[in-house]
């Protein structure tokens, strides 16, 4: 009993948002690499959306096992797939869809804002944690916002592979952060539920 107990404890916020940090920057670090050494070859090979579907396919492979692992109860690894393909394609589709329908900065930040709602409201329904839906999803706005710009930003300073890498390495870290702290927050959230529902 005890030992069951421990293996279906929500990791801490300080765990989570660790985790979350570095083992997504560390994702998205890859997932950018190939974009400062293949990009050209992948537009020319797998097209515009071709190569669109293969980063995120990409960061749902490598980032659903390292997020997941913050995961306990029914949706824990290899479940956790299926909601984080779920969740990372939603926001994918309403970035790209925000972007390249209005381009710029104002497309990118629509982009930062749709992306973040889809994805937190996706997490949020899967948790039981519906009526938090707004409120996770305004972290993964600020902590998504933060990383994309402050990536882009030393991208435009240095520019070459080594600024879109810590365009990656930024993005993945602060994005990752506010995974980690959404999943702990909607895992801890369905358990508070779940005792006053007892009691």
């Amino acid at each position: 009993m005890t030992a069951r107990v421990r293996s279906d404890a929500v990791p801490s916020l300080a765990h989570s948002l660790l985790t979350g940090a570095l083992g997504f920057g560390l994702v998205s670090l890859a997932v950018f690499a190939t974009v400062a050494f293949a990009e050209g070859w992948m537009y020319k090979h797998l097209g515009l959306s071709g190569a669109y579907l293969a980063w995120i396919a990409l960061f749902i492979l490598l980032g659903g096992g390292v997020v997941g692992s913050l995961v306990t109860g029914r949706w824990r690894l290899p479940r956790f797939y299926i909601l984080f393909a779920l969740a990372f394609f939603s926001y994918a589709a309403g970035w790209t869809g925000a972007y390249f329908t209005i381009r710029g900065v104002a497309g990118e930040r629509l982009g930062s804002l749709a992306g973040s709602l889809l994805m937190g409201s996706v997490l949020a329904v899967a948790f039981g944690a519906a009526r938090s839906a707004l409120k996770l999803s305004a972290a993964l706005f600020v902590t998504n916002s933060v990383g994309y710009f402050l990536g882009s930003a030393l991208n435009n300073a240095i520019g070459g592979r080594a600024g879109m890498l810590l365009w990656g390495t930024a993005y993945g870290l602060c994005l990752g952060a506010g995974l980690g702290l959404v999943l702990y927050y909607a895992q801890s959230r369905r358990g508070l539920l779940s005792q006053g529902t007892a009691g």
